[in-house]
């Protein structure tokens, strides 16, 4: 396999091992350190923000064996790919859903939509349960999150927020 198409699968997997790590960590023993980022911020930075730096150590690491120690180039298009992963998220993620930099960027097609909007309504909760689409990347039709929002008993639905930057 070629180190793009490594890359490429890691980039593709990394959004199903976050899918898994959001639902089933964050929203479980890890929100002690999630919580943070469905409450409103005060300031800068917010403690789900060292989820970044715990996810970005395998990264560095196997490119670290890739490049300096000759695990080969396979191992470093993996460490890369979660690299770009990373990325990615960043810039969807915190940069144009959570405006933590400031941008003029309109999400105009059906799919950019859609994973904002998703993305908004996973926020409608500010407990661990009751919560409905996890993945980044990829969501379900808004719809069906809506509708499984209203079927949730679990969840404490956040207040209606007046200032439209904050999600």
């Amino acid at each position: 396999m070629s180190e793009v198409a490594i890359f490429l699968a890691t980039v593709a997997g990394m959004e199903l091992f976050a899918y898994v790590m959001h639902r089933w960590v964050m929203h479980g023993p890890g929100w002690f350190l999630h919580a943070s980022h469905h409450r409103a911020r005060s300031g800068w930075f917010e403690l789900n923000d060292l989820y970044a730096v715990i996810f970005a150590v395998p990264s560095i690491v196997l490119i670290d064996l890739g490049v300096a120690y000759g695990w080969g180039s396979g191992v470093t298009a993996v460490g890369a790919g979660i690299a770009g992963y990373g990325a990615i998220y960043f810039g969807f993620h915190d940069w144009i859903v959570h405006r933590r930099l400031p941008h003029r960027i309109v999400p105009r097609s059906a799919y950019f939509k859609r994973i904002v909007q998703a993305h908004r309504i996973h926020h409608v909760v500010e407990s661990k349960h009751g919560t409905v689409s996890f993945g980044f990347l990829y969501a379900p039709p808004v719809d069906l999150l809506k509708q499984q929002l209203r079927e949730s008993q679990d969840g404490e639905l956040r207040a209606p927020v007046l200032d439209r930057r904050r999600p």
